[in-house]
Order: structure tokens, then C-alpha cells, then sequence
């Protein structure tokens, strides 16, 4: 495989199967609704937190204590300064006030994407730009950050979330035929410090390193199972989406996910040569992604 792929990603289209041309079983001895694995999944916060735990953990604590009243200064998760939004379960209060010095107010509206969300039956929630802001303030990167830019910030941000994820779907469609649900994002991890093996090694070829690293994790039948995300930026293109690269990856947690890096690559270049699918023994469609 390249080592980067445009953000409008390709996707195998008819040598692997779609999420759509799953068949589900039935059972004769015990006709009964399978029960949705995505819905048994943790479920995390932004902040890479298992929120459904800390709440069962406050719960269990405040039934040793005999009521929440005996520990009054005790937030429960989800409380004042720390409310959660339930659609995403994210802070929600204090990341949309303004940022000490800030000067133009920014809107608190935010947009819902269209990735799963794990462990629930709705979709991941992208922050207003208010709380985008507060991020920056927060993390020492809103020196050169005007509040009349952020509109702009969070349209790419949301788009390059759109494109990531529909790479990672590009991937599960190697499991179409097993997946009894659609894939789901559990959660996802930042780590713009650790280069990937492979970004390390096309960084020490001479290749410019990517500008942030991502570690997304995907509901698959009840499995997590971790996706690395370099992405990348090439300041000749700058001012346009085009600019913005990404390649994306299963960590090699285990042999499937080798596996599926060999079949990915047979795939792409089936394709590029205009072979037959090795594995269909058709015809290579290789196409962008529709939603």
C-alpha cells in the first residue's frame, strides 16, 4: 500500500462484499432476535473515559455511604461544572463559556456526525466552536487562533472526522459477511507524539511525518479492534481539502488484521492494473465512497 491515501478514500465496491449484502441466520431450535453487539460496548466519552463505568462505580460507592448526602463536596458524573450531554456523553457546560480573554462570541451550536457511536443507537457529536476554542486554550495552541477562524476549523475538522471514518468502513467491508451489525466507534485516542512503525520509517526515508496521529477503536460483533490514522498535509495545496491526507490502517494487533492488509493490498492493486479480483473472480471495481 501507498503510504497515504486522499481523504476522498477509495473503496473496494464488488471484490468484497457490502455492509449491505449481509444475510443473517436464524436458528430453528431457538427463533429469538439476536441481540445488537454494538449496544453491549463500553461506552467512552471524548475524553477516552469508559463513562458508563465511572457512573456505576459512583453508584456503588454512594450505596456503601449510605446516600450521596455524606460526601457533599462529591460530583456525580454528569453533575454541574461536568454535566454530560447524553447524546455523546460528553462536558458539556463548562466547554461551552467563553475562554478567559476571548473576544468575539462563538456559537455553542453543535452538528451531529454520521459515525456510530458504541455502546449507543445514535451518532458521535462534534463540538460547537466554542468548545473547539476552549480545547486550544486549554492544550497552549490558540497563540495564533482568531475566534472569526473557528467556523472554518470546525468544517474541516468534521470533515476530515466524515473521511476518516469512511475509511475505517472501507475496511470492515473485508468483514461484511461476518458482521451481525453495522461497525461502531467506540472511542478514539490522540497521539499527535507517537509516530506510527510505518510513518517512522517513510519519516527516516526523507518523507515529511505526519501532523497528527490518531487511534480510532471499532465495534466488530462485540470486538474492539484498533485503527491507526496518520494524517497528513501538503502545504503545496494549502487552502483546500486536497491538501489533506490520510492513510489508514488496522493496528497489527493480531493475524487478522495482517490478513486483512494483504487482502487490502491485493485489492488495490487488482485494480490499479485493471486484473480480475483474485477473490471474486470478477471484474475489480474500485471506487470513491458513497454515503
Amino acid at each position: 500500500m501507498s503510504s497515504s491515501s486522499k481523504v476522498m478514500a477509495p473503496v473496494v465496491t464488488s471484490s468484497c462484499p457490502s455492509l449491505s449484502d449481509q444475510t443473517s441466520s436464524t436458528s430453528a431450535a431457538c427463533p429469538v432476535l439476536a441481540e445488537n453487539p454494538s449496544l453491549q460496548s463500553p461506552i467512552y466519552n471524548v475524553y477516552n473515559q469508559q463513562i458508563n463505568s465511572l457512573e456505576a462505580q459512583f453508584k456503588q460507592d454512594e450505596q456503601k455511604a449510605g446516600g450521596a448526602g455524606m460526601f457533599p463536596g462529591l460530583r456525580r458524573p454528569g453533575s454541574d461544572d461536568t454535566n454530560l450531554d447524553p447524546s455523546n456523553n460528553m462536558p458539556m457546560e463548562a466547554n461551552q463559556r467563553p475562554a478567559p480573554g476571548q473576544v468575539e462570541a462563538l456559537s455553542t451550536s453543535r452538528a451531529k456526525s454520521t459515525i456510530p457511536k458504541g455502546g449507543s443507537d445514535g451518532t458521535w457529536v462534534y463540538p460547537s466552536p466554542q468548545m473547539f476554542f476552549n480545547a486550544l486554550v486549554r492544550k497552549n495552541k490558540a497563540e495564533d487562533v482568531h475566534e472569526r477562524d473557528m467556523e472554518s476549523v470546525i468544517s474541516v475538522h468534521n470533515a476530515m472526522n466524515e473521511m476518516t471514518w469512511q475509511t475505517v468502513v472501507n475496511w470492515e467491508r473485508l468483514h461484511a459477511q461476518e458482521n451481525q451489525a453495522t461497525p461502531r466507534l467506540i472511542r478514539f485516542l490522540g497521539r499527535p507524539h507517537d509516530l506510527s512503525p510505518k510513518a517512522r520509517f517513510f519519516t527516516m526515508m526523507g518523507g515529511a511525518p505526519p501532523f497528527d496521529r490518531h487511534d480510532w477503536y471499532v465495534d466488530r460483533n462485540g470486538r474492539e479492534m484498533r485503527y491507526v490514522i496518520d494524517f497528513y498535509f501538503d502545504e503545496t495545496k494549502a487552502g483546500s481539502m486536497d491538501a489533506f491526507s490520510l492513510d489508514t490502517r488496522p493496528a497489527l494487533d493480531s493475524f487478522e488484521a495482517a490478513l486483512d492488509r494483504v487482502k487490502m493490498n491485493i485489492y488495490q492493486t487488482a485494480y490499479k492494473y485493471g486484473l480480475p479480483c483474485p477473490i471474486s473472480g470478477g471484474a475489480s471495481s474500485y471506487g470513491p465512497v458513497k454515503n
